[in-house]
């Protein structure tokens, strides 16, 4: 599997877009890069945008260390966010979580990472990620991923 290439017309386009990614997106940020957010939206006409359960974990765990405000209770806006168009949240299965613990490489522990790249590799979904670890192990080939910054 090659990484950092979105798969071509016509290929799973589904997408998983990592926590710092879905924030970037909600607020319009800039640090989003337009061929990531051209993904974006091509995935999400398809309904194809996916976000993992760790991540409203991961806003929540943000939120109360102070490093984001979101501007309105943190449950409120997950749930406004996730009623976003094409964009859909993929459970934290059995399947994923045991295979989060069975990476077939060294990878650092974040648990949330472990999360999300095994559920990328679960669902054969690009990880839309700015995390240079993440995106270099997609680069060795051990799941696809795109830059968010392009």
């Amino acid at each position: 599997m090659k990484s950092s290439i979105i798969p071509s017309e016509g290929e799973n386009t589904q997408l998983l877009i990592d926590t710092h990614v879905l924030v970037w997106l909600a607020f319009g940020e800039p640090m989003l890069g337009p061929r990531a957010r051209k993904a974006i939206k091509r995935a999400a006409l398809d309904q194809q945008v996916r976000v993992s359960a760790i991540t409203p974990w991961e806003i929540a765990v943000l939120v109360s260390k102070g490093r984001i405000d979101l501007h309105q209770d943190t449950l409120q806006w997950t749930q406004s966010v996730l009623r976003l168009p094409g964009v859909k949240l993929t459970d934290l299965s059995p399947e994923i979580a045991v295979a989060s613990t069975r990476l077939p490489w060294e990878m650092h522990g974040d648990p949330a990472d472990r999360i999300l790249v095994a559920t990328a590799r679960h669902f054969g979904a690009t990880l839309v990620t700015a995390d240079r670890q993440l995106l270099e192990y997609a680069r060795l080939g051990y799941f696809r991923g795109l830059s968010a910054s392009l």
